[in-house]
């Protein structure tokens, strides 16, 4: 299995370098790259794990390998006719190529050290897409956000890195994994590991374009679109990879949990607040990453790893279809498009949701109590269909079956989510830690207060497509438009230390 995990990542090296056509052989490569990442996981199924020096195969790298493949499959073909004429086609797909080998070599790597320069070619290799079209000052601007917000990961990586080698005398995942898990029950694991915790933590929070070094992430649409769905459905998941991956680690920290549940809720309210403001469907798309990221991040400090490791997967599927399918997309957003939803019938329908996640949670051995990272997205999922349910309410007499089938298909959709994740925490327990440092009120009042302002945002926005707002509302909603102009004040800082030139970076 570690040979052929291996291939995956060379053949796409290989074919980037070969003179020629590289869109063929870039073609021809991923293709071999999602063979080989679906034949390791078949084999994982049937014959376990395997850990050595160069690669690390369990659940979470083969659940990983194959998704990164398989969208790397899927943004590969989709570029051969996007970019059909553009006279940099070819330098397109030999940066693509070293992009996705790049990732791979990140999901597969078998000691830190190998991790960590899979992690910095990831970034450098993506810059040059970033900045395809070097003309452009967009582009030119957000990329350079990235490239200095990624310096800052690298260090913390790095450094994280060096104390771990201190600490264990080793960087291979196998004997790391084990030396922590040791360590599980020591009331306190020591300095150097609660220091190595926090910086892996940094580092991800910075890699996954968390607040307030979030702003790159939505100004990089100067790309092409290929590049925004690997982007956005592939690498800015790397950030919550290596949460997954050090979890073990990062487990026995409770400030490096603090640190990830704090970051990822502000992120994640932040961003869906940012979104439901935006009138371009991709840039709405971008915001809507910046809160998933959130999300992602915040389950992560609460401890609920393999919750986590679904979003990355459901998530991914879901943007890069988007971002694929865009372009097909006509959509109006007018504040009073849609029927006027009374308050007095939407408050019972969150009633009902949030009452809904904490029942089917119960029932599925996830009480909120116990497991809030599940049920906060849970409650979240379940936020979007209360205007549906809201609606039911309303049904008269002679239509109450309506109300019944919307009710029923809420409860389905509640089923399946926790359905889904049982499945993920049965698949992924032998690659993720038992449990984490407790976890006190502190991390429950972040969790309800995610859900709290979730359903405020979904007040207001109700409030909002009930005709014309008040000025008040009106001017709150001009400035969340903006971000509350915190990227303009990065993008000023970035200018002032770093001048844009004409026609490159």
């Amino acid at each position: 299995m570690p040979w052929i995990a291996a291939l995956a990542p060379l053949l796409l090296v290989l074919a980037a370098a070969l003179p020629g056509d590289s869109r063929r052989h870039v073609v021809l490569a991923a293709m071999g790259a999602f063979a080989a990442a679906a034949t390791v996981a078949l084999a994982l199924m049937f014959n376990g794990g395997a850990s050595g020096f160069l690669v690390h195969l369990d659940a979470v790298s083969g659940v990983m390998f194959l998704l990164v493949a398989f969208i790397g499959l899927i943004v590969t073909l989709y570029s051969r006719r996007y970019l059909d004429g553009d006279p940099g086609q070819a330098r397109f797909f030999r940066w693509l190529g070293y992009t996705l080998a790049a990732v791979l070599a990140l999901t597969i790597s078998g000691n830190l050290l190998f991790f960590a320069a899979a992690w910095v070619a990831t970034s450098m290799c993506l810059h040059r897409l970033l900045v395809f079209y070097p003309e452009r000052h967009g582009a030119q601007l957000a990329a350079r956000k990235k490239f200095v917000a990624s310096r800052l990961g690298d260090v913390a990586l790095i450094a994280a890195l060096l104390l771990i080698l201190g600490r264990f005398g080793t960087l291979e995942f196998g004997e790391i994994f084990a030396a922590t898990r040791l360590l599980s029950g020591s009331d306190d694991p020591g300095i150097a590991i609660h220091l190595a915790a926090v910086l892996i933590a940094f580092a991800a929070v910075v890699k996954s374009a968390q607040f307030p070094l979030h702003g790159w992430l939505p100004e990089v649409m100067e790309t092409p679109t290929p590049v925004s769905a690997l982007l956005h459905a592939g690498i800015i998941n790397a950030g919550g990879f290596l949460v997954v991956r050090m979890a073990d680690l990062v487990a026995l920290s409770a400030q490096a949990l603090d640190l990830l549940l704090v970051v990822g809720a502000a992120t994640a309210i932040f961003g869906a607040a940012v979104m439901l403001t935006q009138t371009s469907v991709k840039v709405a798309l971008a915001w809507s990453t910046v809160a998933q990221m959130g999300f992602m991040i915040l389950q992560c400090g609460l401890g609920a790893f393999a919750a986590a490791m679904l979003h990355i997967v459901a998530h991914a599927m879901y943007k890069a279809h988007a971002f694929l399918s865009a372009g097909s997309v006509i959509t109006e957003r007018k504040p009073g498009a849609q029927p006027p939803l009374p308050l007095r019938m939407l408050i019972p329908a969150l009633g009902a949701a949030v009452l809904m996640v904490l029942v089917v949670g119960a029932l599925f051995g996830m009480p909120f109590l116990e497991k809030p990272g599940v049920a906060v997205l849970g409650a979240t999922l379940m936020m979007g269909l209360t205007p549906m349910l809201a609606g039911a309410l309303m049904a008269r007499d002679e239509a109450r079956f309506v109300a019944v089938r919307v009710g029923g298909f809420a409860l389905a959709v509640c089923v399946a989510y926790f359905a889904l994740q049982a499945g993920a925490e049965w698949l992924l327990a032998a690659a993720l830690p038992e449990q984490t440092v407790p976890r006190g009120p502190f991390a429950l009042f972040w969790a309800g207060l995610t859900v709290f302002a979730f359903a405020t945002l979904l007040v207001l926005n109700v409030l909002r497509r009930r005709g014309q707002p008040g000025p008040g509302l009106q001017a709150f909603y001009v400035h969340l438009f903006n971000g509350f102009y915190v990227n303009a004040w990065c993008n000023r800082l970035v200018a002032r230390h770093w001048p844009l030139k004409q026609g490159g970076v």
